[in-house]
């Protein structure tokens, strides 16, 4: 539901040998037969209560209640294991959807539909986010990804539209750029916020994570470094994460940038600022972008209380209907993952719609690479930080990058 965050996450060998007690989670502690346990990350006070709503919702008709474990987003992963281990794992797991293939690799995860959990439906990209080796472990019930945020003034004056195409981004960014103000602000941080801004432009262009050097990833790397160079862009990309950015675009000191829409509440908040959303411009006009899929996905431990599991895979079931997936998304400005759910949404929130398109194109960044994405992941970082602080050529940096990648794996 958020912009990525960087997560605390358990070495592979760790997981694995963890793997007993995952399988067997839930058998000890003798848990209440009428009360369906989560952990998730809704530490916020709104979002819990919003969550408990929808939660109760769902398991008043089965006779049951929910109870919600809730610790930061970057303790989901560790609070997890330190329960797996001691028995006590809750019946479901929410888990931000990188993260998912990490639980999915120790064979701790029960696969959904064995489960009896609905999965049709769903968008290409919601799939991708919570399968893991060809099988879905995971189901979101919205999902969030980035688009260009642009001010409808700024670009009045300056007579110009949205651009489309990575040339025109440049021609359009270097016209918006007047006094205090770049024409374009991007997160470029050597951490998730960084990387997952990157990739919709390194994947449109052809850059692929399990070989980040095969050389159709060194184009996206220059054109960030030409919005830098040119001025058209700041150079303190490299400390800004995505709440920054947001920060400088509302200031008026960036006429477009690249964020998501968790950012659309605070922008709300400001009437005076005249924003409106288009889709992130492409090497080749005509070509739909490639951005990552974000969110969170929600997954059954696997436990041999099957009594328990199938109670909690009706919860799932309630939880991702189409007026609930529509309501839920539109609580939290993310697009609903059942096809029929997101054109509902979009045709209610018109101005969000671009998010709703981008979603459809979008894909997991664990889809290709499983596991191995937060290694990959830090690799890719410190393939652009280098080329941005003028330490390397594109080229150069992504074919250290992967020989980063492979030692770490």
């Amino acid at each position: 539901m958020q912009s990525p965050r960087r997560r605390l996450r358990a070495p592979a060998m760790i997981l694995t040998a963890l793997l007993p007690a995952i399988t067997l989670a839930g058998c000890a502690n003798e848990p209440d037969p009428n009360t369906v346990t989560v952990l998730n990350s809704a530490t916020d006070t709104l979002e819990h209560e919003a969550q408990q709503k929808y939660f109760d919702r769902c398991a008043k008709p089965l006779g049951v209640k929910v109870e919600q474990t809730s610790v930061p987003a970057s303790q989901v992963v560790s609070k997890a294991l330190r329960m797996a281990s001691s028995h006590s794992l809750t019946d479901i797991l929410e888990l931000d959807g990188s993260e998912l293939a990490q639980f999915a690799d120790t064979g701790g995860l029960v696969p959904l539909k064995t489960a009896g959990v609905d999965v049709s439906g769903m968008s290409t990209g919601a799939v991708s986010l919570g399968t893991f080796k060809g099988t879905q472990y995971g189901i979101a019930r919205s999902v969030n990804s980035l688009a260009l945020i642009y001010n409808k003034d700024l670009l009045r004056q300056a007579g110009v539209t949205p651009p489309t195409t990575w040339d025109e981004l440049k021609t359009t960014a270097a016209k918006l750029t007047r006094g205090r103000t770049y024409g374009m602000a991007f997160s470029a941080t050597p951490d998730a916020d960084g990387v997952y801004q990157f990739l919709p432009f390194f994947w449109s262009g052809g850059g692929d994570e399990a070989h980040l050097d095969n050389g159709k990833g060194a184009a996206a790397l220059q054109l960030w470094k030409d919005l830098i160079d040119s001025k058209s862009a700041s150079s303190a990309a490299v400390t800004w994460n995505q709440q920054d950015v947001n920060d400088q675009f509302i200031a008026g000191r960036a006429a477009m940038m690249i964020n998501g829409p968790w950012q659309v509440p605070v922008l709300s908040e400001h009437k005076d600022l005249n924003w409106a959303v288009a889709s992130i411009p492409v090497p080749v006009a005509g070509k739909p972008p490639v951005p990552p899929i974000g969110g969170t996905v929600m997954a059954l431990p696997r436990t041999e209380d099957t009594g328990r599991q199938g109670t909690a895979a009706k919860i799932l079931n309630c939880l991702n209907e189409q007026r609930n997936q529509v309501a839920w998304g539109e609580s939290v400005n993310n697009v609903p993952t059942r096809a029929t759910a997101a054109a509902e949404y979009k045709a209610e929130n018109p101005k969000l719609a671009a998010f709703a398109d981008v979603v459809a194109t979008a894909r997991s960044r664990t889809a290709r690479v499983g596991s191995r994405w937060p290694v990959i992941s830090d690799a890719l970082s410190g393939a652009f930080q280098s080329v941005l602080t003028g330490g390397s050529t594109p080229e150069a940096a992504l074919k250290q990058a992967q020989s980063r990648a492979t030692a770490g794996e």
